[in-house]
C-alpha cells in the first residue's frame, strides 16, 4: 500500500506565497532534482540526512516517503538516523526516529 502523498506546496501556500511555490516547483523540483550529476536515490539520501542534521521535522516526513519511492530502503534511513546521532546531536536523531517510525509504520 503506498503512503498517502503530502500536500503539494501548491496546496499549502500557493495563495500565500506565489512565488516560493514557483521557485519550489520550478527551480527546486522541477531544476535541481533532475539535475543527472546524482540520482534521485542519492538526493534523497542527501536531503534526508540534512533536514535530520538540522532538525527539520516539518519537511522530513515528505522526505522520508520521497525517499521511500526513490528506492531508499527502511532499513538504510534508520542506519542513517543512527549515524547522524554521532554527528547532528543525539536530540535530533530521537526526534527523526520518532518521525520516521511513524512513516514508516504507514508504509
Amino acid at each position: 500500500m503506498a503512503l498517502p502523498k503530502p500536500k503539494s506546496a501548491r496546496e499549502r501556500l500557493g495563495k500565500f506565497s506565489p512565488k516560493l511555490v514557483d521557485l519550489t516547483e520550478g527551480v527546486l523540483f522541477g531544476d535541481v532534482w533532475e539535475r543527472p550529476g546524482l540520482s534521485k536515490r542519492d538526493r534523497s539520501l542527501i536531503t534526508v540526512a540534512t533536514l535530520v542534521a538540522l532538525n527539520r521535522s516539518e519537511q522530513l516526513r515528505g522526505h522520508l516517503i520521497r525517499a521511500l519511492d526513490n528506492g531508499v530502503k527502511k532499513e538504510e534511513i534508520v542506519e542513517l538516523i543512527t549515524h547522524l546521532a554521532f554527528y547532528s546531536g543525539w536530540p535530533t536523531a530521537m526526534s527523526a526516529a520518532t518521525l520516521a517510525q511513524d512513516v514508516l509504520a504507514e508504509a
